[in-house]
């Protein structure tokens, strides 16, 4: 791990100030369960940290006016999880956020980290590939020809097959949440859709925040109907692994007719993946395998599997079906 320096924001005007001072060489620190390790490896070499812990305020979880609830970016995911409101509106994140790593990374790992977890990919976590364009602009993809089970069938390019690693992200993006964050030239408002990249000309890039940035909160809509929820993540092992599929669905479902979906696919894109095809292929049709099956045929139309993953095709396909029958409470065929 190389030197840097250390400081602790009195508060958020001050975090910013650091950051802006810094060039782009700075790193703000919260729960650090992400950042900590890319700096072991040498992957993330910042001059310095801020920690942001003890701005308070962003550490709150309140309700909006309408309905809503705002998750501050501090607020930890163990408590996320577990709080009263997201477990009755919004069970689709809670099912995810307990979905995902162990229970002393949890309460340790915070909302707007969670939003910055670096990709997943083996050649970008080890620096002795010397092949990965996202540390090294040029160099190429390793896991073009290498190994690449656990990569991209969805929204890749040539330059890039790596997978977005966040469970709470997939279900993010099916409720349609907002990102709230604070910069030098004042507060915006980023749709969770167009807060992760795919992978283009900036590869170095994950996401659309700035470096003078700073993510303040998350909120959640105030719409009654997204109670009806799932998540489903599928994986190599029962717990403490990433997904090598998973599904966040939502359904409004009224006389046995879909009135609207959301459904959003993690471990199969450079981001959490929204299904559109699949949405409006749901949207009129009876809530029945057959048209949870087209839905899922609708949303892996364009996939592309590498030597590796192509068997995550047919899981995605499966995983999509079984998750709106849990919802819809439909029988599954053999």
């Amino acid at each position: 791990m190389n030197p840097f320096t250390y400081s602790r924001a009195t508060d958020g005007n001050a975090a910013l100030s650091e950051l802006a001072a810094a060039n782009g060489q700075a790193k703000l620190l919260g729960g650090g369960t992400n950042l900590i390790d890319l700096m072991k490896m040498g992957v993330e070499q910042p001059k310095k940290l801020i920690d942001i812990n003890r701005l308070a305020p962003l550490a709150k979880i309140e309700e909006l006016p309408g309905g809503g609830l705002r998750l501050g970016a501090l607020s930890r995911n163990s408590d996320v999880a577990e709080h009263p409101l997201v477990r009755e509106r919004y069970p689709v994140l809670s099912q995810a956020l307990l979905a995902g790593a162990s229970p002393q990374l949890r309460n340790m790992a915070t909302t707007g980290g969670n939003l910055l977890q670096r990709t997943r990919c083996y050649y970008f976590y080890d620096p002795a590939f010397p092949a990965c364009n996202k540390r090294q602009p040029g160099s190429g993809c390793g896991a073009l020809e290498g190994f690449n089970r656990i990569h991209a069938i969805l929204g890749q390019s040539d330059q890039c097959i790596a997978t977005h690693p966040s469970d709470m992200c997939v279900a993010l993006a099916a409720l349609e949440a907002v990102v709230r964050v604070q910069g030098p030239k004042g507060e915006r408002e980023i749709p969770f859709g167009e807060f992760h990249t795919l992978p283009g000309e900036h590869l170095e890039n994950d996401t659309v925040l700035g470096k003078d940035e700073l993510i303040t909160a998350v909120d959640l809509p105030a719409a009654p109907w997204v109670k009806h929820s799932h998540y489903l993540k599928v994986r190599d092992r029962a717990s403490y692994t990433f997904a090598l599929v998973s599904v966040a669905a939502v359904l409004e479902i009224d006389g046995g007719t879909i009135k609207q979906a959301r459904i959003a696919l993690g471990g199969v894109a450079h981001k959490p993946w929204r299904a559109k095809e699949a949405e409006q292929k749901l949207a009129g049709s009876r809530a029945d395998e057959a048209a949870f099956r087209a839905a899922a045929d609708a949303a892996l139309a364009g996939a592309k599997g590498y030597k590796y993953n192509s068997f995550k095709i047919e899981l995605a396909r499966r995983a999509i079906v079984r998750a709106l029958g849990t919802l819809a409470g439909t029988p599954r065929s053999a």
